[in-house]
């Protein structure tokens, strides 16, 4: 999937509903040092779909990643992200919840199988969701 310009300096990748990937966007602004993305995505694949569209725009990898709120589809790619995330303390809270009931098997394998299938088609060859949190919020 191609990245879309929305603006010189905002582009952004198209949700997809097949799996419930969110649209995720890239700010840079010419002259700046720093270069920000907003939302990880729902998995490590998602993040490197994302990137491998930054990288035929022959555009860097953001330097930070903006997490908008806890939920997995905007969420369970941070491990894979490029920089450091941000994230507001309470969703941070909540991804360290949800980090440690992923660990129990009857929540994990109920969550797999929530959200209409999205997430288990996301996941079908993947057998481990990572969820992580930030250091960095505010």
């Amino acid at each position: 999937m191609a990245l879309k310009k929305f603006s010189d300096r905002l582009f952004y990748y198209l949700h997809e509903t097949t799996t419930d990937r969110p649209m995720l966007a890239y700010y840079k602004r010419k002259g700046e040092k720093y270069i920000l993305a907003i939302d990880a995505g729902n998995s490590a694949s998602h993040v490197e779909d994302f990137y491998a569209s930054l990288e035929v725009e022959q555009f860097l990898k953001p330097d930070y990643t903006a997490i908008t709120h806890w939920h997995w589809d905007h969420t369970f790619g941070m491990h894979q992200i490029h920089g450091v995330s941000i994230a507001h303390k309470r969703t941070n809270g909540f991804l360290r919840r949800e980090k440690n009931r992923l660990k129990e098997e009857s929540y994990s394998s109920h969550f797999l199988k929530s959200d209409d299938q999205c997430l288990a088609k996301e996941y079908e060859d993947c057998d481990i969701i990572e969820v992580h949190f930030n250091a960095t919020f505010i």
